[in-house]
């Protein structure tokens, strides 16, 4: 079967997963996380990619970005990544071969409240996972960055949404952090996924058209019916 083509659009926000080969562990010390966040960085303002919303989790990431320039500059941080991070691993920790899964699953995210929803979902992961009780205990992700405005290893630059929250910055923060004081799984946690796991955009139906008729191309079918419940998800949830 032919590979799913890859959907990116220049000024439009992206869900990227990257997941360790065979669900196993991609960070195994402190330092590999802070390597990892100086390559995403560099990569970005390389590529001209803002970062709006990351978690490094035990053997997978969550990534929202948007591509500023050239719609390819999300591939393009992505393997920048993929060859400067494994080189990293394998040579610290005396391993060799692959340790990501060949591709990396994406799809689009509508730039309104969906795009809160998918911020919320990545930073909310390791409460899902049973690894802390807020997402803000957890060290590794944009949390602090977006609810809090304190600086971040990999610069986190807020998308238009975030930002219409309110009209001060620190209201902005006060607003996003209302966003997590219901259940971190969410009424959208099941969207989220189905899209992800589809390469579909996640949004609205005049969002999905705006998207076809961009890229030339339909879609296939859209995700329908109640979000999945995210009962029984742990850390080694790939979404």
């Amino acid at each position: 079967m032919p590979r799913r083509r890859r959907m990116y659009l220049r000024h439009v926000p992206c869900h990227v997963v990257q997941r360790g080969n065979n669900r196993q562990p991609t960070f195994f010390a402190l330092e590999d996380r802070l390597y990892y966040l100086d390559c995403l960085a560099e990569a970005c303002a390389r590529h001209a990619v803002a970062v709006h919303a990351y978690v490094l989790m035990t053997n997978h990431v969550h990534l929202l970005m948007t591509p500023r320039e050239a719609p390819e500059g999300i591939s393009r941080v992505m393997q920048s990544l993929g060859r400067r991070y494994v080189q990293h691993v394998n040579a610290r920790h005396g391993r060799t071969g692959t340790l990501w899964e060949s591709r990396h699953k994406a799809g689009l995210v509508e730039g309104d409240a969906h795009l809160l929803a998918c911020s919320r979902y990545i930073e909310a992961n390791p409460v899902r996972a049973g690894m802390v009780e807020a997402p803000g205990d957890y060290p590794w992700s944009s949390y602090p960055a977006n609810a809090h405005g304190a600086p971040t290893r990999c610069a986190v630059v807020p998308h238009a949404a975030y930002l219409g929250l309110a009209s001060r910055p620190d209201a902005c923060r006060s607003a996003y952090r209302e966003l997590f004081t219901a259940d971190c799984r969410g009424d959208q946690t099941g969207a989220i996924r189905a899209a992800l796991a589809m390469s579909l955009p996640y949004g609205s139906e005049t969002f999905r058209a705006q998207v076809e008729k961009s890229l030339g191309r339909g879609l296939g079918q859209p995700y329908r019916g109640r979000p999945r419940s995210s009962a029984g998800k742990n850390v080694t949830d790939p979404f």
